[in-house]
């Protein structure tokens, strides 16, 4: 028996299937039984991966930002192959859960995707201070404290995102899609130009970022953590010491699961 795990980000559906916390086999973050993605257009693609499953799901928990429309869509989905009696646990932020502290004004605001990158972060790097950027359609940066509190963050368009909405909004500059790469900083070319400015306006708020989590928390080593599909395009411009980090919303659900 197993849990399924389902985290619905605004491009893509990532799962995995864990085992069960209580089993105690195979509990370690990250270590799957299985797992996948697809692209929101592709969600019915997930109806025949799921039913070729050799084991039997008991539990599921999701994770869900892309609305209700696609919530909708997926509960129908879930009950087609797991039959209405399976129904999901949709993962909310709360004001505290498997030791971490929710300090948002209002808790049930914060993102479940944010919460759950959160989680994810804690468990791998316990009573550590944590910057976690989520790099995906949109970046988010978030501080957790070594004593477990996620005192908040910062969201800016993501890598992709910012690109598009540069070159749509003015007319001159080309669309650019086909590569990231950084050759200089000050480009001698438009395309290469744009490219600079979008790695580093990524790169900069995480810095940044880790370094005011680092003036507010005197003598702490801070760990930041650098997740989402764009990680591996802006993690390598970093100056400062980070770990990339694969599923971490996913390790967060696993996490949460043990608790909820």
């Amino acid at each position: 028996m197993a849990m399924l795990l389902i985290d619905v980000g605004n491009t893509r559906i990532k799962w995995a299937l864990a085992a069960l916390p209580e089993v105690g086999v195979g509990g370690q973050p990250g270590e799957w039984l299985d797992s996948g993605s697809a692209m929101h257009s592709e969600l019915v693609t997930l109806s025949a991966r799921w039913r070729k499953l050799t084991v039997k799901v008991t539990r599921i928990l999701v994770s869900n930002v892309a609305g209700e429309r696609t919530h909708e869509r997926l509960q129908t989905l879930l009950e087609t192959v797991f039959g209405s009696a399976m129904q999901p646990h949709w993962f909310a932020s709360l004001p505290q859960l498997a030791g971490l502290r929710n300090a948002y004004r209002d808790p049930a605001q914060l993102g479940c995707d944010r919460f759950a990158a959160a989680l994810g972060a804690q468990r791998l790097f316990p009573q550590q201070a944590l910057i976690v950027a989520t790099c995906g359609t949109a970046t988010t940066i978030d501080a957790v404290s070594a004593d477990g509190v996620f005192t908040g963050g910062m969201i800016l368009p993501g890598l992709g995102l910012m690109a598009t909405s540069l070159a749509r909004s003015t007319a001159q500059l080309p669309h650019i899609t086909d590569h990231v790469h950084v050759n200089t900083l000050f480009a001698d070319n438009t395309d290469d130009a744009i490219i600079s400015g979008c790695i580093n306006a990524q790169v900069g708020a995480i810095e940044r970022a880790f370094a005011l989590h680092s003036q507010q928390s005197p003598g702490k080593r801070i760990v930041c953590i650098v997740a989402g599909g764009s990680a591996a395009l802006i993690a390598p411009y970093l100056s400062i010491a980070h770990e990339t980090v694969d599923n971490l919303v996913l390790i967060g659900l696993q996490t949460a699961a043990a608790t909820l």
